[in-house]
């Protein structure tokens, strides 16, 4: 699905490289961050988040202390993908299927239904065309970021991409049109360089071409329109959809109400992943889409200094993210392929079997008050 994206008044700064890695680590780290401050929140209510975290948002998975999980991990793969291969959809999607399969051995503490059988079809040799099923869950949106902003000035590119990502876990078409609408965005801000809010007409324009046959997202794409020009909060927006109670895995759930953070917000960090969170739900996805849009808006110095000096994890930390953007930006400049990261796979069972207790431990956490 390749998307017409209209033109718009830019900003403009004077050394273009030094600001593509500030947006590459604005992306990466946005996502990590997000994914962070919504994981101890997953799965609550939006009454109860109020309750526990009353706006105020601090990393609280362990310690005070926050850590990443999928949304990350896979947003990650995407980005090794491509560098390895730029210049084929096909090469990168059997390079995605690999880590996908060498993750699902590093015993991972929380996977998605459909992922999880999209990675067993591939152990069991379905090709990565063929080895998607029907879904439309967010898993396509929350990794697909990289990849619009990698193709940013490349738009028969960037659909390819987007669509081998899509299909290699979710074939449902929804999840495709859900993938697309976050990467049209994504390129959208790293090739005009926004640095805020744009006009309504052209984002309403961006999100409508990326499912013009389709009711169901034109419908949606109508309740993002009237709650911009009634200057509704993305709370309101949400209980308008009908997620009152929080936001779902659903990917015409998650992705409306994370591209209209974005919007409604300016692309400002903080108010834009404190909007998203405080709507409850699949918390911790919803925070890495909308932190993706947002990094890569205002880069890593837009985002707070004490949700990033919160993020403790290992090997995928926040440094190995900062070299990774690096070598992203070169990539995308160069044009020429160049060796994924180093990643040092033996720690991450291990990893792994720390932060799934403490995962539980957070779930006996929530057999305590406040209940609702």
């Amino acid at each position: 699905m390749t998307v017409a994206t209209p033109s718009i008044t830019t900003h403009q700064e004077s050394d273009g490289t030094t600001e593509q890695i500030s947006r590459w680590r604005g992306l990466l780290i946005g996502t990590a961050i997000g994914d962070a401050l919504g994981l101890p929140a997953e799965g609550l209510s939006r009454r109860r988040v109020q309750r526990l975290y009353q706006g105020n948002w601090r990393h609280r998975l362990v310690f005070g202390r926050g850590m990443i999980s999928d949304d990350t991990e896979h947003t990650a793969f995407v980005a090794q993908s491509l560098l390895r291969y730029p210049d084929s959809p096909e090469r990168f999607a059997r390079r995605l299927g690999w880590y996908l399969r060498g993750w699902l051995l590093s015993l991972p503490a929380g996977i998605g239904f459909a992922t999880l059988r999209a990675i067993l079809k591939l152990w069991l040799g379905f090709p990565p065309n063929h080895s998607g099923v029907y879904s439309a869950g967010n898993g396509p949106a929350m990794r697909v970021a990289a990849i619009g902003a990698f193709f940013a000035h490349h738009p028969q590119r960037r659909a390819a991409y987007v669509a081998v990502s899509t299909r290699i876990t979710h074939t449902d078409p929804k999840a495709l049109t859900g993938a697309t609408a976050i990467a049209e965005l994504a390129a959208w801000i790293v090739r005009d360089r926004l640095t805020g809010r744009p006009s309504l007409a052209t984002f309403i324009a961006l999100l409508r071409r990326c499912g013009p046959d389709d009711a169901e997202w034109q419908t949606l794409v109508d309740a993002i329109e009237q709650a911009a020009r009634e200057n509704r909060t993305v709370a309101e927006l949400a209980e308008k959809m009908g997620l009152a109670q929080g936001v779902t895995g659903y990917i015409y759930h998650t992705v409306p109400i994370a591209v209209y953070a974005w919007f409604q917000h300016d692309g400002d960090y903080r108010p834009t992943l404190t909007a998203v969170l405080n709507c409850g739900g699949d918390t911790d996805t919803v925070g890495a889409i909308a932190g993706a849009l947002a990094g890569a808006t205002v880069g890593e110095s837009g985002i707070p200094e004490e949700w990033k000096a919160g993020v403790t994890d290992w090997p995928c930390s926040l440094t190995w993210l900062r070299a990774l953007a690096d070598r992203l930006a070169t990539v995308t400049r160069t044009g020429q392929p160049s060796a994924p990261l180093r990643y040092f796979w033996p720690a991450i069972p291990v990893r792994n079997l720390v932060f799934l207790l403490i995962v539980l431990a957070h779930g006996f956490r929530r057999l305590l008050p406040p209940y609702r």
